[in-house]
């Protein structure tokens, strides 16, 4: 009997083998850009704070999927690189005064940088092994943020004001018809139009050569190196796409906010981006969208529904069983064991497969 020699390591959170997904049709460009339009004018403030958060998200779980779902390397590294955007974004939009096209460019390149400088060491490892990597590079970047005052502010955090002028346009203050928009209007448009184009390059990344080559190393890694893909030279590029992925968005974050703390990068965040591409969907640059949009609004969507749910505690006085923040916890969780048990292909797969069976009812 002859031993199998195409199983996938079971560590993987990747999924199987799959096409590469089709590039962006001109019809769902076009309704993802009217739905930015408009969207900042129907939607109440706070949830377009909301919004804006979850679009920022989506940025990080993109360059994350390409690197976990789409390349196989499971890592808990996001909140590192988006503390090497936040802060070099802050130090060439604030400190030096440059404009939004080059204190975004700078963070991305910052990442990739510190990607290229990580990645061969990381990815000699695999499975637990890189998750253990990784979660001690983010244990040294809170070290590092609190420790390196002039850039970070320290363990206070610091205050950041960066310009988002891009031509005529200036996000923090458009005007429509001489009336002016408020700001979360602006920085929605800002962020998702950021998050689309992440979302557009990483299904071209996808549908390249060197996409292809991820997904071979992802499915069949022996079969990959075989056929002559340098297995560890795509595993650095991959990591280092991800690491620009994450930088912008915490570059994005430091703008929007305008203030950032060491203590915002922490472990518990690259638990977030990891859940953000299992719910959504590994391997799916719509299910890195949709899970950000999903880990996001849950806990928003938990507190206005708190109100009904008598044994929810909202505040220590209120003698309810469980308290507001532990529910989340619980939901939170339910919800990652809840798609890796029976739907591993995340909101996307399910979305796909409800559209695929309306089809199949059409043509019957």
């Amino acid at each position: 009997m002859h031993a199998r020699t195409d199983l996938r390591p079971m560590d993987s959170l990747a999924m199987p083998a799959a096409r590469p997904p089709a590039s962006i049709r001109p019809a769902t460009l076009f309704a993802s850009l009217a739905a930015i339009a408009v969207l900042p004018f129907v939607v109440p403030d706070f949830w377009l704070s909301i919004l804006n958060y979850a679009g920022i998200a989506a940025v990080g779980a993109i360059g994350l999927n390409l690197l976990t779902g789409s390349t196989g390397q499971v890592s808990l590294g996001q909140p590192f690189f988006m503390g090497v955007g936040c802060y070099v974004a802050a130090y060439v939009g604030q400190d030096l005064g440059l404009p939004l096209p080059l204190w975004l460019a700078a963070a991305v390149l910052a990442g990739g940088l510190m990607g290229a400088l990580v990645g061969p060491a990381a990815l000699r490892l695999r499975g637990h092994y890189l998750v253990i990597v990784t979660l001690g590079l983010v244990l040294v970047g809170l070290h590092l943020w609190q420790n390196l005052p002039v850039l970070t502010g320290g363990a206070n955090g610091r205050s950041i004001t960066l310009a988002a002028t891009l031509g005529p346009l200036d996000f923090s203050a458009l005007s429509l018809g001489g009336a002016a928009l408020a700001r979360n209007q602006g920085w929605f448009i800002l962020i998702w139009l950021c998050a689309l184009l992440a979302a557009v390059l990483a299904l071209n990344l996808l549908n390249s050569r060197a996409g292809r080559a991820f997904m071979a190393i992802r499915d069949r890694e022996m079969t990959a190196s075989v056929i002559g893909i340098s297995v560890s030279r795509t595993k650095i590029v991959a990591f280092v796409i991800s690491s620009m992925f994450a930088a912008a968005g915490g570059a994005l974050y430091g703008g929007y906010v305008r203030y950032a703390a060491p203590v915002e990068w922490d472990l518990l965040l690259g638990v977030q981006y990891l859940a953000m591409i299992v719910v959504g969907g590994t391997g799916s640059v719509l299910g890195s969208v949709l899970g950000a949009l999903f880990i996001t609004l849950l806990p928003q969507v938990v507190k206005l529904a708190s109100p009904i749910l008598p044994f929810v505690s909202i505040t220590p006085g209120d003698g309810g069983v469980i308290s507001l923040f532990a529910l989340n916890q619980i939901l939170f969780g339910s919800f990652i064991i809840g798609f890796l048990m029976f739907e591993p292909r995340g909101i996307a797969g399910l979305l796909g497969r409800i559209a695929g069976r309306f089809d199949q009812a059409k043509k019957n």
